[in-house]
Order: structure tokens, then C-alpha cells, then sequence
């Protein structure tokens, strides 16, 4: 799911790529990598995790993708400043509608500027699609199955401490979901912003790789980094609470700690 940027910059005029970056609009106009199109992705929370919201969910993304593109036998690339929350949000959301072929560019537009690799910024505009992705409810979790089996599980919040410990609140309440372990996701990512190697990662994550996993985090997006970072070292049954706190903490009924 991480693609270099030696390997993008090879397949950069190859009409079947469609590449995407997931930054802002002002930051996507102030240079991006050349034949991108722009997604903002954060612009599209979700925090409605009920069967009604996941279908909602689920009809949204496939009208979103089928605007900017994107079939099946697209080879589509995330990227955003560095290996980040954007991109990867990106990656597990393709994920997710069983796309065969999506990565994330390591160390983001970053490291494509610090190499010297070529900017542009002229637009570029969207060629709709018809997207048919196949939801596969295997990699995403809603707030009922993480309250059924809040024993059963392990669960991962990836946001910062101050939000874990609940001095930082986001929400109606500030705190987090019981039973959970809290990993900031920023320790997945290197200094020169690549995703940490496995063997940095494998010391982050020490717990059985056949373990199955939530992560979350405020609003799924620094989720799906680690949820990216533990299908990395070979973790096989991960999944993002895709409501996380801002769904959870504004849900009275939910039990906090």
C-alpha cells in the first residue's frame, strides 16, 4: 500500500494512474505533483456509524470517487505533505470498497520536493468515472460492534495523550473508550515523514499479529495511518471505527473512561 517516489515519478504519464492529492485546495494550488487531481479529503468526515449511516456512507464515497474517476482498473495514488493522515485515509477508504490497486507516496509531496522532482500548478480536472467499489465490512468497525466486544478486542486510540486522558476534549465528553491503549499515530512516521520500517513499527506494536484491532482516533483519519502502519508488518485483522470520538463522545449512552 506505499508506493516511492522513484516508482510514481516512472508511471507519472501512465493514462491508467490517477493520482490524488488529498491536501487542500490552497495548498494543492500553491504546487502539487504534476497530472494530480485535488480531493480534499478532510473535508468529508463521518460520524454516523448506525446501519443507515453506514449505507448513507457508503453511497457518498461512491458518488465521490466516481466524480474524480475512479474504476476498477485504475492504479489510484493518495498523497499529501508527508506519509500522513490524508493519504492514508484515502488508501483505507478504497480499501475498504475493495479497490485492487491503491497506495499511498511514502514521505508525501515532502520528499518529492526535497528530491528535486517536478511541481505544476495548473489544475487539473476531474475525468468522472463510473466507481463500483464492493464495501467489505471486514476493515471498517460502527460504535455497536465496538461496544458488543469493547472485551473481545483490542483497541488502539491513536490520538494524542491530552486527548486519550481527556484535557483536551472534542467532543461532549473528553476521555476515551474503555478497555483501549493509546499509540499516538505520529510515532508511525519518520522524521523525513516515509512510515517508519517494520522493524521500528514491529516495536511500536507489540501484540499478536492474528489479534484483531480497532483503531480510531477523532474522526478516522490519523486511524487509517495506523491501520496502513500495522498492515505494513503483516497484521491481518484490522479495522478503523470509522465514527471514532466524534461520533462516540457526543453519544451520552456510550461508556467512557
Amino acid at each position: 500500500m506505499l508506493i516511492t517516489t522513484t516508482e510514481l515519478e516512472k508511471i507519472i504519464d501512465d493514462p491508467s494512474l490517477i493520482l490524488i492529492d488529498a491536501r487542500s485546495f490552497q495548498e494543492y494550488s500553491q504546487g502539487h505533483i504534476t497530472n494530480a487531481v485535488n480531493l480534499d479529503l478532510f473535508s468529508f468526515h463521518w460520524i454516523d456509524t448506525s446501519q443507515s449511516g453506514i449505507s448513507s456512507f457508503n453511497e457518498q464515497f461512491g458518488k465521490i470517487f466516481s466524480q474524480v474517476g475512479i474504476s476498477e482498473e485504475k492504479k489510484v495514488v493518495f498523497y499529501d505533505n508527508v506519509s500522513g493522515m490524508l493519504a492514508a485515509r484515502g488508501v483505507w477508504l478504497l480499501e475498504y470498497f475493495s479497490h485492487p490497486n491503491v497506495s499511498m507516496l511514502d514521505g508525501g509531496i515532502t520528499k518529492w520536493k526535497t528530491e528535486g522532482r517536478a511541481l505544476d500548478r495548473i489544475s487539473v480536472s476531474y475525468k468522472p468515472a463510473n466507481f463500483s467499489g464492493k464495501p467489505n465490512p471486514k476493515i471498517l468497525a460502527g460504535f455497536e460492534y465496538v461496544l458488543e466486544n469493547l472485551n473481545k478486542i483490542t483497541i488502539l486510540d491513536v490520538r494524542s495523550k491530552e486527548e486519550f486522558d481527556g484535557k483536551l476534549v472534542r467532543a461532549a465528553r473528553g476521555g476515551h473508550i474503555p478497555t483501549s491503549t493509546n499509540i499516538d499515530y505520529t510515532e508511525n512516521i519518520s522524521k523525513d515523514g516515509t512510515l517508519k520500517n517494520n522493524e521500528e513499527l514491529s516495536k511500536l506494536y507489540q501484540m499478536s499479529k492474528d489479534a484483531e484491532i480497532v483503531t480510531y482516533c477523532q474522526g478516522a483519519y490519523r486511524a487509517a495511518n495506523t491501520f496502513l502502519a500495522l498492515k505494513k508488518i503483516g497484521f491481518t485483522n484490522v479495522k478503523v471505527y470509522l465514527g471514532s470520538w466524534g461520533e462516540w463522545g457526543n453519544k451520552p449512552e456510550l461508556p467512557i473512561e
